[in-house]
């Protein structure tokens, strides 16, 4: 139970963590600051991808 309850979390924070990052790169007023920005969410994303293959694997 408590491993669910640990991956919901998990999943608020990080779809925060999106959200706000899709609001700063909306609001960006350079390519420099979008790809600075874009950079921070590939960095997010392989974060969310290893956490997805490694309960896959303990599954």
């Amino acid at each position: 139970m408590v491993n669910q309850v640990d991956k919901k979390v998990e999943r608020v924070t990080v779809d925060e963590e999106v959200r706000q990052l899709y609001e700063r790169y909306q609001a960006a007023e350079s390519d420099t600051e979008r790809h600075e920005i874009a950079l921070e969410m590939a960095i997010l994303d392989g974060r969310r991808h290893a956490n997805i293959y490694a309960a896959l694997k303990n599954e």
